[in-house]
């Protein structure tokens, strides 16, 4: 079944390169928590090498779908059942200072 196209907010398009940035609705947030807690997920390519440091991957997204997939993956991978899945709807905006 295909995915239903977005509601696309805001959209910029750069006459040179020819590529578009469009800002698309999302009904929520979806993130991978262990233990009910946030998580992010770093990865080395080799950990005795500092250069070029670790990688961090996606823990968070707007499609339900991926979230259960990783969530599944890290279960599978960690034989454990601790990962899950929370939804996040809009809420409480917070400034950086």
């Amino acid at each position: 079944m295909a995915r239903t196209a977005p509601t696309v907010l805001l959209q910029d398009l750069d006459d040179f390169t020819g590529k578009a940035l469009q800002v698309c609705d999302a009904d929520a947030v979806y993130a991978v928590t262990y233990c009910g807690k946030p998580i992010s997920i770093r990865t080395y390519q080799n950990i005795e090498i500092s250069y070029p440091g670790p990688k961090y991957a996606k823990s968070t997204y707007t499609q339900s779908g991926h979230a259960f997939n990783l969530a599944e993956k890290l279960n599978k991978q960690f034989n454990t059942m601790d990962f899950a899945v929370v939804i996040m709807k809009p809420g409480r905006v917070i400034s950086e200072k």
